[in-house]
């Protein structure tokens, strides 16, 4: 497997220095963040993508994915979420990023299978232009279809190679999902994995990998015993919390002990 972190544990830094810790704690990709507040989001212009794809090509980083904030089951008209969708995968396209993230982001007031259904709809659609293009767009499990069996509800309907799932651990932990149930349920879809670690259930604030509550051991010993060979991306969440410690110094020690599940899961 290789070894991905997510720009949102360093928010705001500048690509050159985002690629100058990946390069000097041995991670072979970085999921970027594509959010206006950020270096890399969609309004950047053709130049100013042709350089950044050149700085990573440079670095010899490969960038893992664009984590988007598009919500496919959102309420309300199917083109604004179709237009971001496009913005994305066109942003990928340009960077040379194999996957899109999106999420489900459905409403509580509608019922669940309008929202399945509304999505998958969206999915179908983005997944032509994706094709084209070709990039993956990702579910992630998370909010409105937290565990690998609600993604399935999303994804499996549309039937596109192009349209496939992103596991989130703590998400489908939170959601009461044991490892092995999840992977049986995204398996044929899934894109890569996010580990991560937190305090509690009640508490999710980012710690370092294998000091908290989420069952890495267990999801990185389902991954290699069904002989998955993709990308595990740490996505640390220092944006939301701004208290917790500095992903930096977290980098060594965390690959460290993704190294030691592979070994010990071998």
């Amino acid at each position: 497997m290789k070894f991905a972190f997510s720009t949102l544990g360093v928010p705001g830094l500048p690509v050159s220095d985002v690629l100058r810790l990946a390069v000097a704690h041995g991670y072979h990709g970085v999921e970027v963040r594509a959010h206006p507040e950020e270096p890399v989001h969609p309004g950047l212009s053709p130049d100013e993508r042709t350089a950044v794809a050149a700085e990573f090509k440079a670095a010899g980083v490969e960038i893992l994915g664009i984590a988007g904030y598009a919500r496919v089951a959102a309420p309300g008209d199917d083109e604004p979420v179709l237009d971001e969708i496009r913005g994305l995968v066109g942003l990928a396209r340009d960077l040379g990023a194999p996957f899109v993230r999106v999420f489900p982001g459905g409403s509580e007031e509608q019922p669940d299978a309008d929202t399945d259904a509304v999505a998958a709809r969206r999915l179908g659609t983005a997944a032509e232009h994706a094709a084209d293009l070709g990039v993956r767009i990702l579910v992630e499990t998370h909010d409105s279809h937290r565990t690998g069996a609600d993604v399935i509800r999303i994804i499996g309907p549309v039937g596109h190679r192009q349209v496939g799932a992103l596991w989130d651990v703590m998400h489908t932990w939170l959601g009461g999902e044991q490892p092995q149930d999840t992977y049986a349920a995204l398996s044929p879809f899934l894109g890569y994995v996010q580990v991560k670690d937190i305090v509690s259930a009640e508490d999710t604030t980012p710690l370092a990998l294998g000091d908290g509550v989420l069952p890495l051991a267990e999801s990185v010993e389902v991954l290699t015993r069904n002989g998955w060979d993709g990308w595990l991306c740490w996505e640390y969440e220092k944006r939301w919390y701004e208290a917790a410690e500095p992903l930096e110094g977290l980098l060594d020690a965390g690959r460290a002990h993704l190294g030691r599940l592979l070994n010990d899961s071998a």
